[in-house]
């Protein structure tokens, strides 16, 4: 049976419970709102399932190269592509599959909840689910189960998650190859927890006020290149939009606080993946080309000769720009390095349980004179198109900065 000693083995993939013939396996929430399996020894017939099919003990962290096809990509509906994240190339590919009959499984919010979750749509009206970054961690449920019925019964599915849910599915399936299935991943920072997301989220009510409706982490209300995190309210006077500088979760997540243990030391950080696509997002947009302007712009990286198929499928729906991978690839540190864990972690974590959600963001992510003024630069920027090159003076110091340091 499948034991974790170290939480850091376990990226909650929840393949193992899937696979379980006796349902023995849940998955739990801890003290920090991550899931991890645990097993009713009662009930286990000790099978080894579980540990066949986990994603993280079957690891091959080493990157064996292979052909590759990249492309620079934008929807034509411009509609769609504001309410995505970057360039709306997953809407895309999933409305060819759909179109074909088949379903779609991603990442949207549980009915009624802010609770982010794996579930699955037939009509295109319903993609819209799925668009928008989840900057948090998913729970995937018996949605490896369902997938494998779609699949016996010859129905085209398209799988869309992080790297180590893509693996996890791959595990669950025997790496069985299946001429039907579709798999998408992404370039992932790391997930945060659940568990953090609904604290912020109370203490957001009591600080706003008002009923919320939608929650958006990679908003486009200021542009592409200053997304915020944006909560939309039924009195609009109360809708809320603040970006990396400002906003606490978004601080929590990038400073990494909120990331899952696994996150720090991910075994599925590289160029060379199983699944057919990999989709994230291009700044800046002109080093690439002078064919797409800078609204937002996906990248795609093919793996797999059903993948390549698959973005060709998707084309009539996408400007197109070819590029060759090595390019593609070259700057995307998340691709192939891990997040560093925050030292002060621990401590984030013991006051998060212990103290009450309004408190504890104010504790940690206090909005002081310099935040504020640091959110006025970056948004007079924005309103001034300087943002871009801005931030690329910045991001080149910074580089510069901490070579210095290093040395």
């Amino acid at each position: 049976m499948i034991k974790i000693k170290d939480k850091k083995d376990c990226c909650g993939c929840w393949a193992c419970a899937n696979v379980c013939p006796k349902q023995c396996i849940k998955m739990e929430e801890d003290e920090e709102g991550f899931r991890y399996p645990h097993i009713d020894i009662d009930t286990c017939i000790d099978c080894g399932l579980c540990e066949k099919v986990c994603p993280v003990i079957h690891a091959v962290t080493k990157d064996e190269p292979f052909e590759q096809q990249g492309w620079l990509v934008q929807h034509k509906d411009e509609k769609i592509r504001q309410e995505s994240t970057s360039g709306g190339a997953f809407t895309a590919i999933a409305s060819w599959v759909i179109r074909q009959g088949g379903v779609v499984f991603g990442a949207g919010y549980k009915k009624g909840f802010f609770v982010v979750e794996h579930q699955y749509v037939d009509r295109e009206d319903d993609l819209s689910i799925f668009r928008n970054s989840k900057y948090v961690q998913s729970q995937i449920g018996e949605s490896f189960k369902i997938i494998f019925e779609y699949l016996k019964g010859g129905r085209k599915v398209l799988f869309s998650g992080t790297p180590c849910q893509t693996e996890g599915l791959i595990g669950y399936l025997k790496g069985k190859k299946y001429d039907n299935l579709y798999l998408v991943d992404f370039v992932c920072r790391g997930v945060p927890s659940p568990k953090v997301l609904s604290n912020y989220l109370e203490a957001q009510k009591k600080i706003i006020g008002g009923t919320f409706t939608r929650v958006l982490f990679r908003d486009k209300h200021y542009g592409y290149h200053y997304s915020s995190l944006s909560i939309y309210n039924e009195d609009e006077k109360k809708d809320y939009h603040k970006g990396v500088d400002s906003d606490v979760y978004l601080r929590a997540f990038f400073n990494n606080f909120s990331d899952r243990p696994s996150c720090y030391d991910c075994p599925f950080r590289k160029r060379y993946r199983k699944s057919d696509l990999t989709l994230w997002d291009c700044f800046p947009i002109e080093k690439f080309t002078k064919e797409l302007d800078g609204n937002g712009t996906t990248r795609v990286l093919a793996h797999t000769e059903r993948g390549r198929e698959l973005m060709k499928a998707a084309m009539a729906d996408l400007n197109v720009v070819a590029v060759e991978p090595d390019k593609l690839t070259s700057d995307v540190r998340e691709m192939f390095h891990s997040v560093p864990m925050n030292p002060k972690r621990s401590q984030f974590y013991e006051d998060f349980g212990s103290m009450d959600p309004k408190s504890f963001f104010a504790k940690w992510f206090p909005i002081t004179w310099k935040v504020r003024l640091n959110g006025w630069i970056r948004l007079t920027c924005h309103r001034l198109g300087i943002y871009t090159l801005a931030k690329r003076i910045f991001m080149k110091f910074y580089r510069r900065k901490d070579e210095r340091v290093s040395v």
